[in-house]
């Protein structure tokens, strides 16, 4: 076997029976303990040891069965101050998208500038188990990936930005997890609400392939969020700590995320035939200052980019 000196507390903690896996009659109150305490990176290390390259995802029917009650959430954003849950403003719209770790994932678009982003939320996409913990999310048993809903105003922001951000700010290529962080829980993912994300998010999918070059291959997972309506929905909230999680005194300096430093290729070179009106609202200087880098979300300030600081 593996040795760590944290095995013993976490496969106490998780009840583990076989590497990798969580009973599904443990709910890991120690792991929380501890997440809650401020060793989250450490816990998060050994849920990785018992994960592998190639991970499978599981099948619904050997999902966990979760639970009907959703998992608390705070009523505002620690950063935004908005809504943490609908029902969201008139026009307002929502994306769903999973690059890594959550905590850097989210940190990333809320700090996008122009007031567009109205709300943002931590939690797990497109898994079979109904309201699963972050433990059992861990486990690999419930099917589902670290994701971050966001609310946006399509007149303020781009749904083309947000693509932005999510294709420069992680490794599409690197299968079922992202850096140090493996298993299933960690796979790239988009998800799309209508027709037109659909497009776009396909597009502009193609377009990034495209500019990484080297025979590289997105393995970024694409599905309509209707596709998950039959496992109770695509998205569910995750714990109140772990939202806006970086914002929050004592919150460990942690995020995954493998940045290529490859520009998504100008919009009106993919834009899908009568979508040009998604074309981006934050300029080319933005993107030049502000672009994804490595490290670049647990080294910025947690207020939102001013608009014009480029």
């Amino acid at each position: 076997g593996i040795s760590h000196p944290m095995l013993a507390v976490v496969t106490a903690a998780l009840g583990l029976r076989a590497v990798g896996r969580a009973s599904a009659s443990v709910r890991a109150p120690l792991a929380t303990e501890v997440l809650r305490g401020g060793g989250a990176t450490q816990v998060r290390m050994m849920f990785d040891l018992f994960s592998t390259r190639d991970a499978e995802l599981i099948s619904p029917d050997k999902a966990l069965p979760g639970r009907a009650t959703p998992l608390s959430v705070p009523d505002r954003h620690y950063v935004l101050g908005n809504k943490m849950q609908g029902p969201w403003p008139e026009g307002h719209k929502v994306a769903v998208f999973a690059n890594g770790c959550f905590w850097g994932s989210e940190k990333g678009i809320w700090r996008l500038p122009g007031d567009g982003i109205y709300t943002t939320a931590v939690g797990y996409a497109a898994g079979y188990t109904p309201n699963p913990t972050y433990e059992e999310a861990c486990s690999g048993r419930t099917g589902h990936t670290e994701a971050v809903q966001v609310v946006y105003d399509p007149e303020k922001i781009s749904f083309v930005d947000i693509l932005r951000w999510f294709w420069e700010a992680h490794d599409p290529c690197a299968g079922m997890g992202q850096g140090n962080d493996r298993g299933t829980q960690y796979r790239s993912g988009f998800y799309w609400f209508d027709d037109e994300q659909k497009a776009l998010i396909e597009a502009s999918k193609a377009a990034y392939e495209k500019a990484l070059g080297k025979g590289r291959k997105i393995t970024t997972e694409t599905a309509a969020a209707s596709d998950y309506d039959k496992y109770g929905g695509l998205f569910y909230y995750g714990e109140g700590y772990h939202q806006q999680y970086l914002a929050k005194p004592g919150a460990r300096p942690y995020c995954s995320a493998q940045p290529q430093c490859v520009a998504l290729p100008p919009f009106e070179q993919w834009a899908p035939p009568g979508l040009e009106h998604h074309a981006p609202k934050l300029p080319a200087a933005f993107w030049k200052k502000h672009g994804p880098t490595p490290h670049c979300v647990i080294n910025s300030p947690n207020e939102p980019i001013a608009w014009g600081s480029w």
